[in-house]
């Protein structure tokens, strides 16, 4: 476990004379010391999130081109990245994801560096990685994409979560470095299981299945896209063959296959700083976290509510624990926006929220989402070597 305290630079959103905020990050960036590592000719993940379709509180793509920018500067080749989603929506695979960034305004054009979804066209590109010192995950699975590069800096929207409290550096490089099977890993504790409404019988996920779980008995009537009606035998999991590897989610191009989101959120948290570990330990790695549009819920929502507290400012560390554990500190100093989710759930404190203790009850994340504990993630990580919660703050001017 790390004792000693890491540096967290800080800047507000505040510009003066001719600098944007733009220069500010890139000025921030290089006084937290990027520079110390070796870039040349390495290709480096700038680990993002593009936001759902639908979604408008997502980072806006000027500030992954600043990203890119320096690391241009420093000699690297950059390349923007994620993972695709386990729920359906517009990031599901490859295809819907990329197009989904570019809507977003993530072109090469843009943000001067290509998109590369990390775990392939359909999520099972996957490379799987020993966690050092895991107690729930023993191997990660990884999108290749991530685990090929040779440098990984997280560039973090950090705003409220649903299932983890809030979304910071670790659970954009954890939650979101994970394969679909990786997310399933992380979300369920128990096994898929198939919508027969919408199985056609193809067989697919029988065909990547390497335990033999999947039965083809039951039979239902399809009508297919020109309305012609058919008997098809649909897909069941048997789930004492199925190990629960999560492949069949991604195989199956009719969405038939869903995972049971099961897992306690105490568990996910531990989850998350593992799969976290997975990814930046052994190579080198630098953490951006802007702390704006502080939304809710996480931007995986078609839709995103009103910020629930102001925008705070730009946040860079070595330390992706110390980074989560600074914007938390600076989020629990602010002030409830009015007319927000925040306030309307702090008004129905009482027998609701009675389970809240000590600096939970100002925490924005624990009111907004009260069956949640970041800080359950923050101990794992320091637990398991990841870094440290102990932080100093520098601010840059």
């Amino acid at each position: 476990m790390t004792t000693d305290s890491a540096k967290v630079y800080f800047t507000n959103l505040r510009t003066y004379g001719r600098e944007s905020q733009l220069d500010k990050l890139k000025r921030l960036m290089y006084r937290a010391g990027i520079d110390q590592i070796d870039f040349e000719n390495k290709f480096v993940a700038i680990k993002i999130h593009f936001g759902e379709l639908g979604n408008l509180s997502f980072l806006r793509p000027n500030y992954a081109r600043a990203v890119a920018d320096v690391v241009k500067e420093l000699g690297g080749k950059p390349f923007l990245t994620d993972c695709n989603t386990l729920y359906v929506g517009s990031r599901k695979n490859a295809l819907e994801h990329i197009d989904t960034a570019y809507q977003n305004g993530f072109t090469p054009y843009a943000t001067g560096c290509q998109v590369i979804i990390a775990d392939g066209i359909k999520g099972t590109d996957e490379t799987l990685v020993p966690v050092k010192n895991g107690e729930y995950v023993k191997e990660a699975k990884i999108g290749h994409a991530l685990m090929d590069a040779d440098i990984v800096i997280s560039l973090t929207h950090f705003k409220g979560h649903e299932q983890a409290g809030f979304g910071g550096a670790m659970k954009n490089i954890g939650m979101g470095g994970g394969s679909r099977a990786g997310k399933m890993e992380q979300h369920a504790a128990g096994k898929p299981s198939v919508n027969v409404e919408r199985c056609i019988g193809c067989h697919a996920c029988e065909k990547i299945c390497a335990h033999g779980a999947f039965s083809f008995d039951e039979v239902r009537e399809y009508t297919t896209a020109s309305g012609k009606t058919r008997e098809v035998h649909v897909a069941t999991i048997d789930h004492d063959r199925c190990v629960g590897c999560g492949r069949c989610i991604g195989v199956c191009n009719q969405d038939a296959i869903c995972p049971d989101y099961d897992a306690a959120a105490d568990v996910l948290n531990c989850k998350i700083a593992e799969y976290t570990q997975a990814i930046v330990q052994d190579r080198p790695s630098f953490h951006i976290s802007l702390a704006m549009d502080i939304s809710p819920n996480c931007d995986c929502h078609a839709e995103n509510d009103t910020p629930i507290i102001n925008d705070i400012g730009m946040f860079a560390s070595f330390d992706p624990v110390a980074i989560d554990q600074a914007c938390a500190d600076a989020a629990m100093a602010q002030t409830p926006l009015p007319n927000t989710v925040l306030t309307e759930s702090a008004e129905k404190m009482g027998h609701k929220h009675e389970h809240l203790h000590g600096d939970q009850t100002h925490d924005p994340f624990c009111i907004t989402h009260p069956d949640t504990d970041w800080r359950i993630c923050i101990a794992h990580a320091e637990k398991i070597g990841l870094g440290t919660s102990k932080y100093e703050l520098i601010e840059v001017k």
